[in-house]
């Protein structure tokens, strides 16, 4: 009986170890995309880029308007900036990826985005019906893979 119990403590002992070197050894992976000069079909940029960061499900907006544009939209809007950051939750379904729907069950929007494509999309639900409009290009895509 003895024995046996010791059997089984060695058993134990040696896989909880092998565990920890497994994990020790196991290198984490993520993947980030970054969309760089991207032309938006309404709107003036001198800088406008989109960094997508699939392990924290994080979509990442950094742009500035050129003045034109700027002063258009400050007409109508004064909490506008100039230069801004905005942060969205994304999700990937099938070979897309959306960003968190803005608006309300009835009516929403969402910026669509295809893995190592130059366009941008931004989907609009209006009572079930759905459209899908281009709305920016980039002039480059990279994908990283970042270990850690």
């Amino acid at each position: 009986m003895l024995i046996k119990m010791k059997k089984n403590n060695f058993k134990f002992k040696f896989l909880f170890f092998l565990f920890l070197f497994v994990i020790s050894q196991t290198s984490a992976f993520t993947e980030i995309m970054h969309l760089t000069g991207c032309k938006n079909l309404k709107d003036g940029f001198l800088k406008n880029e989109y960094i997508l960061d699939f392990e924290k499900s994080l979509m990442r907006r950094n742009f500035i308007y050129d003045n034109k544009t700027f002063k258009r939209l400050k007409l109508t809007d004064l909490s506008i900036k100039k230069e801004n950051t905005i942060e969205k939750f994304i999700y990937e379904d099938k070979n897309l990826i959306f960003t968190d729907k803005v608006g309300y069950p009835q009516f929403y929007t969402q910026l669509v985005f295809e893995k190592n494509n130059l366009e941008i999309n931004i989907k609009t639900v209006i009572n079930n019906e759905e459209g899908l409009t281009k709305v920016s290009t980039c002039n480059k895509v990279e994908v990283f893979v970042k270990e850690s």
